[in-house]
């Protein structure tokens, strides 16, 4: 059975040379996974599989019938760190990993409930379950060869207190001073040299938004999928669930819902408010000038802003409010 490459998957990647040539070899590449795990595409006549920003997965059935998927990503630096992390996890929080294949960028993977994630959960519901993964996750680095490869959230801190103030005058000081000095006080307060060595260090997945949270199937347990993973404060985790569902918010003071949201959300999970609201804000500016860099992103600087400046204690002038901001999930 052929398997077609989603279009939207295919225009992204199309604008690079790396892209077009990954691109060219992603048939093979799937082939060869699918002989070498005696595997089956388990797709409707016509369907598509699965797809995100960089990379593609197939439902696929095993030689004795189980439900599983192929997942083939495009070669970066959080790809090839994606089957390291689901290793030292282990089942823990995440989907499980049957087998991964580096050269191919290939991973075999139990397969989740792709239409029940915490996007479809009401926040009182989504909430809890959000931290009980949270708390499944948190393990701490042991003697196992993986860790060494998994880079620190600390040392990703003091690279930050060079590039931020950097990238925010080549941008003509886009936003306030105060709002960049909040998130530099955190980078210096929580950077390498002053965490070396931190007992509380824990393998932390830094993209944990409510849509890379999905059910097993037939079951009320929710793991975590498409791990960045970083070592360091658990707390870094929290903010993809602030800059996400904010239509959810109160249509009154949504500034006090996002912070009501934040406490619950630390609640739930056993994390320190604070230091998750300061990582919150670290991690929102620098997000912003991320979009502030990219051509047509101003809509999504917008929302890093406003949930960046709310978590600092001072909502800028002059953005949409919550239910006008541009939206992720």
């Amino acid at each position: 059975m052929r398997v077609e490459i989603p279009e939207p998957l295919r225009l992204r990647h199309r604008q690079t040379l790396a892209g077009r040539a990954w691109l060219g070899h992603l048939p093979g590449f799937i082939h060869q996974a699918l002989g070498q795990w005696q595997l089956t595409p388990d797709l409707p006549a016509g369907g598509l599989p699965w797809h995100g920003n960089t990379g593609i997965v197939v439902p696929v059935l095993s030689l004795d019938g189980t439900a599983a998927a192929l997942k083939i990503a495009f070669p970066h630096e959080e790809a090839l760190l994606e089957p390291v992390a689901l290793t030292l996890w282990d089942g823990r929080g995440t989907v499980r990993l049957l087998a991964s294949d580096e050269s191919l960028g290939a991973m075999l993977l139990e397969r989740l409930d792709d239409s029940s994630s915490l996007l479809e959960l009401p926040m009182a519901e989504a909430i809890p379950a959000w931290g009980g993964v949270v708390r499944a996750l948190g393990i701490r680095p042991d003697g196992r060869s993986q860790w060494q490869r998994i880079p620190h959230i600390a040392a990703t801190a003091e690279r930050y207190c060079d590039e931020l103030p950097q990238r925010w005058g080549e941008l003509a000081e886009p936003f306030p001073r105060w709002l960049l000095e909040a998130a530099l006080e955190v980078c210096q307060t929580h950077g390498a040299v002053a965490r070396r060595g931190s007992s509380s260090d824990v393998l932390v997945h830094t993209d944990l938004h409510y849509m890379n949270i999905l059910a097993r199937p037939g079951t009320n347990t929710y793991l975590a999928i498409d791990p960045q993973a970083q070592v360091g404060d658990a707390e870094f985790s929290l903010a993809p669930c602030l800059w996400n569902r904010l239509r959810d918010l109160p249509a009154r003071n949504a500034e006090a819902g996002l912070r009501r949201r934040a406490s619950l959300l630390a609640q739930a999970a056993g994390l320190d408010e604070d230091l998750a609201v300061q990582w919150t804000v670290v991690r929102e500016v620098e997000n912003a000038l991320s979009y502030l860099e990219e051509p047509g992103s101003g809509g999504d600087a917008q929302r890093s802003l406003w949930v960046a400046s709310t978590m600092a204690g001072k909502t800028l002038p002059g953005l949409p409010d919550a239910h006008g901001l541009k939206s992720l999930y």
